[in-house]
C-alpha cells in the first residue's frame, strides 16, 4: 500500500508540474492559432505522462532497458498525439477562416452563406445564428429602403402641399394690402381656411415625428367604444353633410377599452374623414365595434371601390395617397400613417381589406380588464 501511495504521489508531482508549465505556455499562445493551443494541449497530457513516469522509474529504481522500454513508448504516443493535435487544428481553422470570409461578406452587404464544408457543432451553432442575423438584418435593409422612399416621396408632396396655400395666401394678402380686394371679408375668411389646412398639416407632421421617436405621451382610461364612435360621429357629422354621404353607426356594442381618449378619437377621426372623402354623394360610410377572440374591433366601411392589390400593403405608409389623391384636400398622406402609430402605441393593430364596393378598415384593441 505505502509503495502505490508513493508512486501515486510521484507521478502526481510530475504531472503537476508539466501542467502548471503548460498553462504558461497556453497563456503566452492565447492570442495565437487554435492549432497552436491544441499542440499544446496535445504536448502536456504526453509529457506529463513521461514525467510521472520518469519519476516512478528512478524513484522504484526500474533498470535501464525498462526505463528505454517506456520512454520509446511514450516518445511514440507523443508523435501520434502532436500529429493528430496538428491535423484537427488545421482543419478546425480552416472551417474558421471560411466563416470569418463568409462574416466579412456579409458585413459587406451580402447576404450569409455558411461553409459548405461541416464544421464542429460550436462553428455550426455560430453559422446558422450568423445566417439567421442576415436574414433579420436583409428585412431590416428592406424596411430601411422603403421608409426612406417613402420620406422623400412624402417630402415632395409635403412641398407641393405647402406651397399652394402659401401662394394663395402671398396673392390674397398682396391684394388686400394694395386695395384691390372685391370682397376683403371673402378673402379673410379664405385666409383663414388655409392658415387652418396649414396648421393641421404641421400638427399632423409633429404627431408623427412623435409617433416614430417613440415618445407619444399616452393617458390610458377605461372608455366605452359607445362614446369614442358618437364622439367622433358627431365630428364628422358636418363633413359628411357636405359630401352628401350617409353615416351609420348602428352596430356599435357597448364594450369598454383601456385607451388614451384623445389620440384614440384621432383615429376615428381620420379613419372617416377619409372615408367620406373617397365615398361618392349618397354612398354610406358605417362603423361598427365588436368584441372579438383577440380584443375589440372597431370597423369603418366606406364605398370607395376598393383599393388595387398592389397598394393594400401600402396604405399605412407615410406619405401614401393612392395614385388618384395626389392633390389637396386629400391632405398630405399622413393620416392612415397617424392611425397605425396611434393603434400600435396601444398594442393594436390596424389593417384593411377590400369588400365589394369598397374597403374596410380595422383597427383591433387589447380589451379591458374586467
Amino acid at each position: 500500500m505505502r509503495d502505490t501511495l508513493l508512486i501515486a504521489l510521484y507521478a502526481f508531482l510530475g504531472a503537476a508540474a508539466t501542467g502548471l508549465a503548460g498553462a504558461a505556455v497556453l497563456r503566452l499562445v492565447r492570442r495565437r492559432s487554435l492549432t497552436a493551443s491544441l499542440t499544446v494541449v496535445a504536448a502536456v497530457g504526453v509529457v506529463a505522462m513521461l514525467t510521472g513516469t520518469m519519476a516512478v522509474a528512478r524513484a522504484m529504481f526500474l533498470s535501464p532497458h525498462d526505463l528505454r522500454v517506456v520512454t520509446t513508448v511514450v516518445a511514440m504516443a507523443a508523435v501520434v498525439s502532436l500529429v493528430t493535435a496538428l491535423l484537427l487544428g488545421r482543419r478546425v481553422v480552416a472551417r474558421s477562416r471560411e466563416l470569418t470570409d463568409a462574416a466579412r461578406r456579409f458585413g459587406d452587404g451580402d447576404a450569409f452563406a455558411a461553409p459548405a464544408v461541416p464544421a464542429t457543432a460550436e462553428l455550426d451553432a455560430l453559422g446558422r445564428e450568423l445566417a439567421a442575423t442576415s436574414a433579420r438584418l436583409a428585412a431590416s435593409r428592406e424596411r430601411e429602403r422603403a421608409l426612406e422612399a417613402s420620406r422623400r416621396e412624402l417630402v415632395a408632396w409635403i412641398s407641393h402641399d405647402l406651397r399652394t396655400p402659401l401662394a394663395g395666401l402671398r396673392a390674397m394678402s398682396e391684394a388686400l394690402e394694395d386695395k384691390v380686394a372685391a370682397d376683403p371679408d371673402r378673402y379673410l375668411r379664405q385666409m383663414r381656411t388655409e392658415v387652418e389646412r396649414l396648421n393641421d398639416m404641421v400638427g399632423d407632421l409633429f404627431e408623427l415625428s412623435r409617433i416614430h421617436a417613440g415618445t407619444l405621451p399616452l393617458s390610458p382610461a377605461r372608455i366605452s367604444v359607445y362614446d369614442l364612435v358618437g364622439d367622433a360621429l358627431a365630428g364628422v357629422g358636418p363633413l359628411a353633410r357636405e359630401h352628401g354621404v350617409r353615416l351609420v353607426g348602428d352596430r356599435v356594442a357597448p364594450v369598454p377599452v383601456e385607451v388614451d381618449g384623445r389620440e384614440m378619437s384621432r383615429v376615428l377621426a381620420n379613419l372617416l374623414v377619409n372615408a367620406i372623402r373617397r365615398t361618392p354623394a349618397d354612398g354610406t360610410v358605417a362603423v361598427s365595434a365588436e368584441r372579438a377572440p383577440d380584443g375589440v374591433v372597431l370597423s369603418v366601411t366606406d364605398g370607395c371601390g376598393g383599393i388595387p392589390e398592389e397598394d393594400l400593403a401600402r396604405v399605412f405608409d407615410t406619405g401614401w395617397r393612392g395614385t388618384d389623391a395626389r392633390t389637396p384636400p386629400a391632405g398630405a398622406g399622413l393620416g392612415l400613417a397617424i392611425v397605425r402609430g396611434i393603434v400600435e402605441a396601444h398594442r393594436g393593430r390596424a389593417s384593411v381589406r377590400n369588400i365589394p364596393g369598397g374597403c374596410r378598415f380595422e383597427v383591433t384593441l387589447p380589451a379591458a380588464r374586467a
